[in-house]
């Protein structure tokens, strides 16, 4: 715990075998209560290992995507009574042994998300970040910044630490269950009035790590494009995109889990 805290730790996990152990070995144990691994369907032993390292597992029994699996780790995290959830991904990219520092900056009460930039600092491109993930990465976050009237350095990491008034507040079923949830996600978090903090996170670009391909990659930036757009133009009267619709229906704390073969 901290500050009387409890502090979960959720890996949304689809092919982690090969990576999992080293991450899970690296999550401080002195101060995180809880840690939980959701499978979104993985052909490989991903479930089995979480299981055998100890760690709480769910396994979804079909792909429901990666928006999908987050929900499920926050929807578990909160049933089982977390605070301050910490959403890392199991593929050892970010470093877990952030996580004192991120869930410190919730439990000040000074923030109510933390953001791990590979941005704030020099680290992406020398940690192997491609050159045009990392171009991509500077472009779009330029564009939101100035849509979203904000002043975030990266709106794309994969680390994350919410409080948990915030997963509790935010309409997060509306989102969608593709990659695009992570950015619709804090653009709610935005619309809502909470307060984001950053923290500086060296990143690792590997064969083992797991990673979108162009195709995909490009989807998901016209998604993050469509979502700032929808963001101003709900300020502006213009639309009133389903996200961003403050219906208490569509909170996670108002569904149960779903689409879980194994939870234990």
């Amino acid at each position: 715990m901290l500050n009387q805290k409890k502090v979960a730790v959720v890996l949304p996990a689809y092919n982690a075998s090969r990576t999992l152990r080293r991450t899970f070995d690296e999550i401080p144990k002195d101060i995180v209560d809880d840690i939980i691994l959701t499978d979104d369907a993985s052909s490989d032993n991903t479930a089995t290992l979480a299981r055998e390292l100890g760690i709480a597992t769910i396994r979804h029994d079909h792909n429901i995507g990666y928006g999908g699996n987050q929900k499920t780790c926050y929807q578990a995290a909160l049933s089982r009574g977390a605070d301050i959830i910490v959403m890392l991904h199991p593929d050892y990219q970010y470093s877990p042994k952030l996580v004192p520092a991120m869930t410190a900056m919730i439990a000040s009460e000074e923030f109510d998300c933390v953001l791990a930039s590979r941005i704030l600092g020099t680290g992406a491109l020398s940690g192997g970040m491609p050159l045009y993930k990392y171009l991509a990465n500077r472009a779009l976050t330029f564009i939101e910044n100035l849509l979203l009237g904000a002043k975030v350095s990266e709106y794309h990491t994969g680390y994350r630490a919410w409080s948990r008034k915030v997963l509790e507040r935010l309409p997060l079923l509306a989102c969608s269950d593709d990659f695009v949830f992570d950015n619709q996600m804090l653009v709610q978090t935005m619309q809502f009035g909470f307060r984001i903090g950053e923290i500086s996170c060296p990143t690792k670009y590997f064969p083992e790590a797991s990673s979108i391909n162009f195709r995909r990659s490009c989807v998901y930036g016209l998604g993050v494009l469509k979502t700032a757009m929808q963001f101003r133009l709900k300020k502006l009267g213009l639309a009133h995109p389903a996200f961003l619709a403050d219906k208490p229906e569509e909170r996670l704390r108002f569904r149960e889990l779903k689409a879980i073969a194994h939870y234990q």
